[in-house]
């Protein structure tokens, strides 16, 4: 990233900022980097910054260093939305990816409770580690994932309550596809996103990746749910008009690169352990055709 950062001495500007959240996205989401390459540059960009925004409390709770503790995850965190609130009232601070949000929030008139309802998520994430049943899994996912499709609605200029319902659907569908591929990886930080409920019907009360027939169990429960998940795309996917023409291309490839991992969940032999992925071939031939010649420079060449 270092490229990409003012030289000493000089004061950063707004192109390096958003350059630095565009390199984030192409190095960290590969998946929604593939789709953002159907969008209008500039309404590419401000997704980039949407997407830095993110990333950083995301990974901060997911992946904390050896030295973090609950307490420190959640004081950087409320330190980083004192910065947001500072960045969008035009002062100074020291995040590219805040300065670069806090123009496209102002650009786009972005209600400031959105990424704070999305910062609220992720102070969950500290405390609370199992939900009991559906409902109570989507107090953490409306944060997590829906508000970020609402967010998305304002940079697509895309307001109305049709499409922001069907935004908040989408963005729901591919935060469930990521809980279902991501089984193990999060049962190893002490999490389960699968609401209890659910885990029972499958003979599970608290479950044992050790556990040779709770692993098999889990396997299938994924099958399952990736199956019924794919109502949620289906919904997406029957959306597609409430945005205009120029940026429908995009939030197309979107429902269609992540609906094929979920049909990869939905068709594995449910090994947890085993992380699904899409080839790039296939996402190739998943993509809008009438969009298909916009990758080979913008995409390929650049990874």
């Amino acid at each position: 990233m270092r490229s990409l950062m003012a030289r000493r001495g000089e004061e950063p500007t707004l192109e390096q900022d958003y350059a630095h959240c565009q390199a984030v996205q192409r190095a960290h989401g590969v998946s929604y980097y593939f789709a953002t390459r159907f969008f209008p540059p500039e309404t590419r960009r401000a997704v980039h910054a949407l997407y830095g925004f993110v990333r950083y409390p995301d990974q901060w709770v997911d992946c904390p260093d050896a030295h973090s503790s609950p307490e420190s995850i959640r004081a950087q965190l409320d330190a980083y939305e004192r910065d947001l609130i500072r960045a969008v009232c035009g002062e100074p601070v020291s995040l590219p990816p805040l300065r670069a949000f806090a123009d496209v929030v102002r650009r786009y008139h972005i209600p400031l409770r959105y990424p704070l309802e999305f910062l609220d998520a992720m102070r969950m994430d500290l405390t609370r580690t199992r939900y009991a049943d559906f409902e109570q899994l989507q107090t953490y996912t409306w944060g997590s994932a829906s508000v970020v499709g609402v967010m998305m609605c304002y940079i697509l200029d895309a307001t109305s309550p049709e499409a922001l319902h069907y935004a908040a659907t989408m963005g729901l569908a591919m935060q469930m596809t990521n809980f279902l591929r991501d089984v193990a990886e999060d049962l190893g930080r002490g999490r389960v996103y699968l609401p209890m409920d659910r885990l029972a019907e499958v003979g599970i009360t608290e479950p044992d990746p050790a556990n040779p027939d709770h692993r098999t169990a889990l396997g299938r429960l994924v099958v399952r749910m990736a199956r019924e998940n794919d109502a949620r795309y289906e919904a997406a996917q029957r959306g597609l008009p409430a945005f205009a023409p120029d940026v429908r291309s995009a939030v197309e490839a979107c429902i269609r690169v992540y609906r094929l991992l979920n049909d990869r969940l939905a068709g594995s032999g449910g090994d947890i352990g085993e992380r699904v992925q899409v080839p790039l071939r296939d996402k190739w031939r998943a993509l809008p055709p009438s969009k298909v010649w916009v990758l080979p420079l913008a995409y390929l060449a650049r990874r």
